[in-house]
């Protein structure tokens, strides 16, 4: 893609959230955008960009909602496939996904976000056809309900090269209870590590490449998985952008469950940050090691 040419769908969308960057890099300026460090894959014939996307759901206990999200999922542009990854519900989860159109894959017991999401995308890996360019992987939760289709605008800026990255900007939730100290130790910690401020450090709606994905894991454990995944992205060179999207999703509210819950995100937000800040610096003792070597 030619990042000079005029102002497309994807430089409104990019625009409208305001200044970016990419990793440590100044981007997103009304007719200058990043470039994705993902090759872009070849196009078909009349030069037309054939690439699909898998959506990709992580859910436990979402036998309300589901059904909803898969709908939704499925009307997505250039999407083909929706998996529903079933992480040990004790519901009937796996059946209503399965009804409303989704290919679904089980985990006996709960193993968490993280490991569903890698569950997910070794499953698509294994339907994806020898011959044309991996699908895109679209992560959607599975409380999302109809607004899931919403989610449409995060494809756009990775199909087209302009990120390797897109992650969802929500509204306010109604009924949302936390105070923001865990948004805030994710933001701060990733800016201090990579020189970027997201926003929403923890929106788990995001679209990215076969190629960066794989990068990324082993991913982070529990709620820390988008932290560490932003991280180790723009670590690796990858380019991230924001994009502004319609969704409503079940809130944590602010009672005991609530608050337990942000403990728990809490947690898992500081051990990925402090495991990266280890990596940086063991990487950084034998980069001096390698130099001494050398001299």
């Amino acid at each position: 893609m030619n990042t000079d040419q005029g102002v497309t769908s994807t430089d409104a969308a990019l625009a409208s959230t305001g200044e970016h960057e990419a990793g440590t890099t100044a981007a997103t300026r009304v007719g200058v955008l990043p470039v994705a460090k993902t090759p872009r894959p070849p196009t078909g014939p009349g030069k037309r960009n054939t690439q699909r996307v898998a959506v990709i759901i992580p859910a436990k206990d979402e036998a309300e909602r589901i059904a909803a999200t898969v709908r939704a999922a499925r009307a997505i542009p250039h999407v083909d496939l929706v998996l529903v990854v079933d992480d040990g519900s004790t519901d009937e989860t796996q059946h209503v996904a399965r009804d409303a159109g989704a290919v679904v894959v089980r985990h006996s017991h709960n193993r968490g976000k993280a490991a569903a999401m890698e569950t997910g995308a070794a499953v698509v890996a294994m339907r994806d056809a020898d011959g044309r360019a991996p699908r895109l992987l679209l992560f959607v939760d599975g409380d999302l309900g109809d607004t899931a289709v919403n989610t449409a605008p995060l494809v756009a800026p990775v199909r087209e090269g302009v990120a390797d990255l897109a992650i969802a900007l929500l509204p306010r939730q109604t009924g949302a209870g936390g105070r923001g100290i865990v948004v805030g130790t994710a933001r701060r910690a990733i800016q201090h590590l990579t020189g970027w401020s997201p926003s929403q450090p923890l929106s788990g709606m995001r679209c990215l490449t076969r190629e960066a994905f794989e990068s990324a894991t082993p991913l982070a454990h529990g709620w820390g998985v988008e932290t560490g995944m932003t991280i180790d992205l723009l670590r690796a060179g990858y380019v991230a952008v924001e994009v502004p999207c319609d969704l409503k999703h079940r809130a944590s509210s602010n009672d005991l469950k609530g608050q337990l819950h942000r403990a728990g995100q809490y947690r898992d937000v500081v051990l990925a940050v402090n495991a990266r800040r280890v990596r940086g610096a063991v990487a950084a003792v034998r980069g001096m090691g390698r130099d001494r070597a050398r001299s």
